[in-house]
């Protein structure tokens, strides 16, 4: 199995956000949830080739969030969407081979909605 399937594989989900996977995450809205998977991406992008631990942990709590989105049952008509996303982020981390992504380019896309739900609080 290649990378990019391991990694989109689902089933990977270990809780490591065990406050957010009790029910929490799905108090937020989609664009809070979305910026808080931003977040992640940002910590992904600024330990890449610097720190394989940190990277590791913010690609796999980034894993994580975006499965506790989907398991969202408000979600259930942008479930494409959010899924498409997760994966171009799988291809973001493999090197873009797919679809030629990168963990910059994401990382810009996520900024909209991190200002979009702080100036909506």
């Amino acid at each position: 199995m290649n990378e990019v399937h391991r990694l989109f594989n689902r089933q990977m989900v270990s809780a490591i956000h065990q406050n957010l996977a009790s029910g929490k995450w799905q108090k937020l809205s989609l664009m809070e949830q979305l910026a808080n998977i931003g977040s992640e991406v940002n910590r992904a992008q600024r330990w890449f080739n610097k720190n394989q631990r940190f990277y590791g942990g913010a690609v796999q709590r980034a894993l994580e969030l975006f499965d506790l989105t989907l398991a969202d049952p408000r979600w259930k008509g942008r479930l494409r969407e959010i899924a498409r996303l997760r994966e171009v982020f799988c291809d973001a981390i493999t090197d873009g081979r797919e679809y030629k992504s990168t963990l910059k380019g994401l990382e810009r896309y996520f900024f909209y909605f991190a200002f979009a739900a702080r100036c909506g609080r």
